[in-house]
């Protein structure tokens, strides 16, 4: 057996991007042999890719794509167990390739635009950073006749899309902007489910100064903080983030615009992420290399 010299390990170490001891290994299973090391690599992708599946990935990127003309946009969320990871070009490059294929397809199906070569992509990111990486959902929005759509990212982690009735570019992504920024619920106050409603009406019922007052005093009282509700909750009631002295409704209409609605991704949202201290975390990390 030929023994294995540093300057090979380093040449696949830069060719793959994995850790020094998994490179020796390949080469020592494979004589010295680098291009079979790699083929062997790849083969072994996707039981390491598998392996890693389990593993709880909540941090990652949001990326959006809109069609020039407006007419269309899609937003996808894809997700790495660290942020450290998702600030690393190799995934970026990965997100950004990602976006573009659902931009294409123009489809919402993660498994169908997923299957194939980008999933063999994926396998192999996942090989190569040695985090579970996946593609957890994509929306796409159809602006309609006369309307247009725009998008905001924020640090790469929120996004933002907003189709807009007239308007122009400018004005659909202030409307996306101040919609990362604030999180209203919905678009319009009736647009509220009616079940979310009912459940205000009981907190408001049961706030101390409700407390023994006659019927339609309560009423009065109750239909008043819903209407207060409604409007701290709804996007075209709240307070322009970029100008609290106007609605966001009257900063779409000042700009020939009105809002038809919106969409926002979080990183990681509904994601149940398990906790991890920092000790064992580095613990962690050091097993893996």
């Amino acid at each position: 057996m030929a023994a294995i010299s540093a300057s090979q390990v380093k040449e696949l170490r830069e060719r793959t991007g994995l850790g020094m001891m998994e490179c020796k290994k390949a080469l020592t299973e494979t004589d010295g042999d680098i291009e079979q090391a790699i083929d062997n690599l790849r083969k072994n992708s996707g039981l390491k890719a598998a392996k890693k599946a389990g593993r709880t990935a909540a941090e990652g990127a949001v990326v959006t794509r809109v069609a020039d003309d407006g007419s269309y946009g899609v937003m996808v969320e894809i997700n790495s167990e660290t942020d450290f990871v998702a600030r690393d070009e190799n995934f970026t490059a990965f997100a950004e390739k990602i976006a573009n294929a659902f931009f294409t397809a123009k489809s919402e199906d993660v498994a169908a635009v997923m299957d194939g070569e980008l999933e063999t992509v994926r396998e192999q990111l996942v090989q190569k950073i040695g985090e579970n990486i996946s593609v957890r959902r994509c929306v796409v929005v159809e602006a309609g006749d006369g309307n247009l759509v725009g998008e905001y990212v924020h640090g790469g982690r929120i996004g933002v899309m907003t189709v807009l009735k007239g308007g122009n570019a400018e004005t659909a992504r202030d409307v996306a902007m101040h919609v990362a920024a604030i999180n209203p619920t919905v678009a319009h106050p009736e647009d509220m489910p009616q079940e979310q409603l009912d459940a205000e009406k009981a907190i408001i019922l049961a706030q101390p100064d409700m407390a023994g007052k006659p019927e339609q005093i309560a009423e009065k009282m109750v239909q008043g903080r819903l209407k207060k509700y409604l409007a701290e909750n709804s996007l075209t009631e709240q307070a322009f983030v970029k100008n609290p002295d106007q609605t966001v409704a009257e900063f779409a209409k000042a700009a020939g615009g009105e809002v038809i609605g919106f969409t926002r991704f979080e990183v990681g949202e509904g994601i149940e992420k398990e906790e991890v201290d920092f000790a064992t975390e580095v613990m962690e990390q050091a097993k893996r290399s």
